[in-house]
């Protein structure tokens, strides 16, 4: 039997031996001007998105997502013309039962659902830029009040002011399942009524506005000025006025503006737990000599004396006041914070007690300028200085701010090229670099310590360390927690001891001293 053409419209045809329908969905950059009840909608050229697989494309029945009766097999878009698409409908019972009701013409359109992106306002008219077709429905009117477009992201003209329309008794109401994307656009159907796209609701948006000219608006609107209304309406119900249910969530990711670590005890030797509050540490007064002698001659003979430094040890301590409420309905992880937080302190007070012992303890070295020059010199001078006066320690260990830092990295020899972070031979005074607070400058390690408190390229704002000419004992951090019971509250206390001793005179710690 030949294959039986039944024609619906210009823009509508079904194959009831192949089983197909086809026809013109929506009409593109021709300037036709479809009434809805959204006011005046034009589609533009290229303005909707299709995949690139067109079997994606679902042929629905009355925009029902859960009433699926074939898809789509090819695409034609033909610029200021329309968009056209084939459609193979199922072999199910529901598939013939469309072909047959397209046949004796209780189906008598093609409707398009599209999600609207990208559209603007000109004259009153409603000019789409951009949109997604996610569904083609078969529709039994091509009123097509049935329809939907929402999520309309409006560009800076403002849309028009929507009226939602109700369907009538005659119209078939369609369930709006969570699987829908987003609710249909009805397009194209008979030859005798052009295509159409209707809109239930879209909601006016406006660029954020100050309260001034919120109340200035306001004041305009109660004396009836128009665009003013449209203004507070859209400004109104957000929610920066209404939060509704919409109650932030409180993250555990905690933001902090509090350093961790203790840069400068990577400069000294540490010696292992707090002894006594106070102790002593012998140092050498006279030490023994040798002299050259004659044959059968008397020895030299110098007699070996010794001092001794007493060093105090500190206690540092922080406390925390909480409530049981806090910590029985807070997150478990506040009082892994408070504590994180509190470690934090200890590390930065007794990091920047070891800046001071440098400071109050170390030699002032030779002035010299804030330069790369300078830092040279420094180094040149000092380390062998240091080595002189300690008897033998190597001063290495350059403790700089991180003002110091800053200047390291932008040294550059005279042709522009960086000292401290370059590879060719020639400048290969060092490393540094802006992702480690660590490197390499002259020979000696740069341990960059953000608590010195200098500012600028000034005095004390490095320090060359021989590590062997500064000890450190330390405790290791006890946590207390105590309840009190008469406010009912938890004390949470931390606490450690610290001693810091400069030996030999502060000679294997050079201070920078600038010109």
């Amino acid at each position: 039997m030949a294959n039986q053409i039944i024609t619906f419209s210009a823009d509508l045809t079904a194959n009831l031996e192949e089983r197909t329908i086809s026809g013109k969905i929506v009409p593109i950059g021709t300037g036709e001007i479809g009434n809805t009840s959204a006011g005046r909608v034009v589609f533009e050229n290229g303005s909707i998105q299709l995949p690139e697989d067109p079997k994606k494309i679902k042929l629905l029945n009355q925009h029902n997502n859960k009433d699926p009766r074939g898809r789509a097999t090819y695409f034609n878009e033909i610029p200021n013309d329309g968009i056209y698409a084939n459609f193979a409908v199922s072999k199910s019972e529901k598939g013939t039962q469309s072909l047959i009701m397209a046949e004796e013409g209780l189906v008598s359109g093609l409707s398009v659902g599209v999600e609207v992106i990208t559209a603007k306002n000109k004259s009153g008219v409603m000019h789409v830029s951009a949109a997604r077709l996610f569904e083609v429905s078969l529709v039994t009117e091509p009123a097509f009040k049935s329809a939907q477009v929402i999520d309309v992201a409006a560009s800076e003209e403002d849309l028009p002011e929507v009226v939602e329309t109700l369907p009538t008794e005659s119209e078939t109401a369609v369930e709006n399942t969570p699987e829908t994307v987003a609710a249909p656009v009805e397009a194209a159907a008979v030859e005798a009524a052009r295509p159409t796209v209707a809109v239930t609701s879209v909601r006016e948006r406006t660029a954020p506005i100050t309260s001034a000219q919120y109340l200035g608006a306001s004041i305009k609107a109660a004396m009836g000025d128009q665009d003013s209304r449209r203004v507070i309406e859209a400004a109104d119900d957000s929610t920066s006025t209404n939060t509704g249910l919409t109650l932030p969530s409180h993250l555990t990711n905690f933001i902090t503006t509090t350093f961790s670590g203790r840069p400068a005890f990577d400069a000294v030797t540490r010696s292992g737990n707090v002894p006594q509050l106070s102790f002593t540490v012998p140092k050498m007064g006279t030490a023994p000599t040798s002299a050259v002698v004659a044959e059968g001659g008397a020895p030299s003979e110098t007699g070996m004396t010794s001092t001794y430094d007493t060093v105090t040890a500190s206690k540092y301590s922080s406390i925390n006041r909480v409530s049981f409420e806090l910590l029985d309905f807070s997150n478990p992880a506040f009082e892994s914070l408070l504590l994180a937080e509190m470690r934090k302190g200890y590390e930065k007070a007794t990091d920047n007690a070891m800046i001071a012992a440098f400071t109050a303890s170390g030699t002032q070295a030779t002035a010299q300028a804030g330069t790369a020059a300078g830092l040279q010199a420094f180094i040149a001078k000092e380390a062998p200085a240091a080595y002189k006066g300690t008897g033998g320690d190597y001063a290495n260990k350059l403790v700089a701010s991180t003002d110091q830092w800053s200047a390291i990295l932008g040294y550059a020899d005279s042709t522009g090229r960086a000292l401290f972070n370059a590879e060719q031979p020639q400048n290969a005074l060092g490393s540094s670099s802006i992702s480690s607070a660590v490197g390499r400058v002259l020979g000696a390690d740069l341990i960059v310590d953000h608590n010195i408190a200098t500012s600028g390229i000034i005095d004390e704002s490095a320090f060359l360390v021989a590590p062997g000419s500064v000890y450190v004992w330390e405790s290791p951090t006890t946590n207390l927690r105590v309840n009190v019971l008469t406010s009912g509250e938890v004390e949470i206390n931390m606490y450690a001891y610290l001693a810091i001793y400069v030996a030999k005179g502060g000679a294997g710690v050079r201070r920078f001293n600038l010109t």
